[in-house]
């Protein structure tokens, strides 16, 4: 496994924060052996580095993965200052790295600080069988429910998906965290790509009970984002459109990420599907003024966009 996910092509970057992303590199020679994404952008006056929208981490990438050998330690330390250094002036950091960075001693050496996230992930979607069984028993019993009186459909709009995940903020009394503009620019650029699946669940009367979106590199499918019409969410139609997109996911030989949530009862559906927890590194920083802002208000200098099920 490298630290190379979607989220770092610079095509992703430029649908999610046009003109205001920036690539810190590390070469050694002629050839680049490291390579870190970041957003700047300005709020209420402060500079702030964080991840940009629906975007779960941003690396950094190495070409050659840390292993516990002495020169491999001691070149990765070397390589994660010489990145750091290049970082613009800021005033608050964060940044989530990939879930195969784990030596993060040398941001620490450097006054940084870290809290852990968590992922759930199908490592191997290739035996559905093995798959089928490792599921909880309410999970087989939703999606074979749903498979009764519901059909998949893939040929619908972003648009049509979008309503269906503005439904599910609805109820919880919220508006789209994110643009829907800056949506379709995601959806335009994984399209010409083929780099997203897209999933429906419909009933005979043409009623969508739920949707799904995903994305995919050449080693994983990610979910993205998702939501369920209130009125209708007994169907089982999420449950069934995950396990498609598992299924597609095996006929790709792909991985399965969840691209997990801290939000307890979302955790409890994506460990049911029988994922494994994958830990992932959150790094930060924040200058004496805006540490002090964050603890009177929290909420309003670092609201950010999120994603749901």
């Amino acid at each position: 496994m490298t630290s190379y996910c979607i989220f770092q092509e610079p095509w992703w970057l430029d649908a999610v924060a046009p003109g205001a992303w920036t690539s810190l590199e590390v070469s050694r020679g002629t050839q680049l052996t490291a390579r870190m994404p970041i957003v700047v952008r300005r709020k209420y006056g402060f500079r702030i580095i964080r991840q940009p929208p629906l975007t779960p981490t941003l690396g950094p990438w190495f070409r050659s993965p840390a292993t516990n050998t002495v020169r491999e330690m001691a070149e990765q330390k070397k390589t994660i200052n010489e990145l750091i250094d290049q970082l613009p002036n800021w005033d608050y950091f964060e940044v989530n790295l990939h879930p195969c960075v784990t030596n993060w001693l040398p941001f620490y050496w450097r006054g940084f600080e870290q809290t852990t996230l968590y992922t759930y992930v199908l490592p191997d979607t290739s035996k559905l069988g093995a798959l089928w069984a490792g599921m909880q028993e309410n999970v087989r019993r939703h999606i074979r429910k749903a498979e009764k009186t519901l059909s998949i459909r893939t040929d619908l709009s972003v648009g049509q998906l979008l309503d269906v995940v503005a439904l599910t903020f609805s109820r919880q009394g919220r508006r789209l965290p994110f643009k829907r503009e800056l949506f379709c620019r995601i959806d335009d650029a994984c399209r010409a790509r083929d780099a997203r699946r897209m999933y429906f669940a419909e009933d005979a009367s043409g009623a969508i009970h739920a949707a799904l979106y995903i994305v995919t590199d050449r080693e994983y499918a990610y979910y993205l984002i998702g939501g369920a019409d209130p009125q209708l969410r007994s169907s089982g139609a999420q449950s069934l459109l995950f396990w498609q997109a598992i299924k597609d996911a095996s006929e790709e030989n792909l991985k399965f990420d969840f691209e997990g949530s801290m939000i307890e009862p979302i955790e409890r559906v994506f460990r049911a599907f029988g994922t494994v927890q994958v830990p992932y590194l959150r790094v930060y920083q924040a200058r004496p003024l805006v540490k002090a802002l964050i603890q009177v208000c929290p909420r309003s200098l670092m609201a950010g966009a999120a994603r749901n099920l």
